[in-house]
């Protein structure tokens, strides 16, 4: 019997202490880097041991030292300043009340900065790079927990999310921001865990950071994306990578949100062999059927999200086996690890999960695993 493996798309929730030692560097520097440093190797020894301690096959450091999964960058990466207001998302643009609701996490007041490229770019997070790195696998070997991923920025993600006031074009942008973190992602393998990389550019983006674009305009920058992103892990075994697309980790209307058939053979052009995709809320659950239609490489490994990162309900383990025996039905237990559609802690110090029910719902993402495993090729 082939046991389906287990993971998450990254960030968990941050306790107030961790969330209010990521605002102080934030708005003041970093001044203190043992201290820093300290805080974080115990928030992700405690972090892993929970996911080790639920089931969890393959662990994060839950995005712990990061304040956003995108906005990090401006630590490791030379050229960024200022802090720039982003506009509402499209879906979000008519409903001021529940952008107010939303805040942070709609475009709205934020404790976060955005800034802009203005000026030339380089690599320069390596301390913040190789902290992280020995932090989760001190934390994994003492939980005794599988295989461990990290997450980094896409190039496309970070020219998504910092505007570019510096580069004659976009596509002379993205590519300095490939080339310059070319070497987080290959650190991130060296060390001896999965890189993920985190692209919503090739779908949220389109109803926000894009939003000017017109849809065919959209998908040729997405193309554009890849591309960059390709050469920037090329010295890199697509085994070794997965990717996460999302539209957006809000509970919004998604009204706008591109469909996944218009973006698919996009995303299954990209090299990282596993492809980390929402498949649990309504908006795009349905979707499924794209994949089932779709003609998928041989290499490809399916992480459907089968838990909801924006409502605190808790899904049934039945529900949860239900979805994985979709995808198990379309290309085989052998290439389905189950998995969340977005991270719990996307930015730090925000949320409306609960974080004793984000693991609750990472509970019964094992559960549901289980049962699927034990009657593999279920029918949808």
């Amino acid at each position: 019997m082939t046991r389906i493996r287990t993971t998450h798309v990254g960030s968990l929730p941050r306790t107030n202490q961790i969330a209010e030692v990521l605002l102080e560097r934030e708005n003041e520097g970093l001044d203190d880097r043992t201290a820093f440093d300290a805080a974080m190797a115990e928030a992700v020894v405690e972090v892993v041991q929970r996911q080790a301690e639920l089931g969890i096959d393959i662990v994060s450091d839950g995005e712990m030292s990061k304040i956003t999964y995108s906005t990090y960058v401006k630590d490791r990466l030379t050229g960024f300043d200022g802090d720039t207001p982003r506009k509402p998302a499209l879906d979000l643009a008519p409903y001021d009340e529940l952008r107010k609701r939303l805040g942070a996490a709609a475009g709205g007041a934020q404790a976060f900065k955005r800034q802009s490229c203005v000026g030339p770019i380089d690599y320069v997070g390596h301390d913040d790079l190789a902290s992280d790195l020995a932090h989760l696998a001190r934390a994994i070997r003492a939980s005794g927990a599988g295989a461990g991923f990290v997450n980094a920025a896409s190039p496309g993600l970070v020219t998504a999310f910092q505007g570019n006031r510096y580069f004659p074009t976009h596509e002379a942008y993205v590519e300095a921001v490939g080339e310059a973190m070319q070497a987080e992602y290959e650190a991130i393998v060296e060390a001896g865990f999965q890189l993920q990389l985190d692209c919503p550019d090739l779908a949220m983006a389109r109803h926000t950071g894009f939003q000017d674009l017109s849809e065919a305009e959209f998908v040729a920058r997405a193309e554009h994306h890849v591309d960059v992103l390709n050469n920037a892990t090329r010295n890199i075994a697509p085994s070794a990578m997965r990717m996460h697309i999302c539209w957006g980790n809000y509970e919004g209307p998604h009204t706008h949100d591109i469909e996944l058939a218009k973006i698919l053979p996009t995303v299954l052009r990209a090299r990282p062999a596993a492809v980390l995709f929402e498949a649990a809320n309504p908006r795009h659950a349905h979707e499924w059927q794209v994949w089932a239609d779709a003609d998928l490489p041989d290499d490809k490994v399916l992480v459907p999200g089968v838990i909801t990162s924006t409502s605190n309900y808790v899904e049934h383990p039945e529900h949860v086996a239900q979805l994985i025996d979709r995808f198990i039905g379309i290309v085989g237990p052998d290439r389905v690890v189950a998995g969340t559609d977005c991270g719990f802690g996307t930015f730090a110090g925000v949320g409306k999960i609960d974080p004793d029910v984000a693991f609750a719902k990472l509970e019964s993402l094992v559960a549901g695993a289980e049962l699927a495993s034990s009657r593999q090729g279920g029918t949808p």
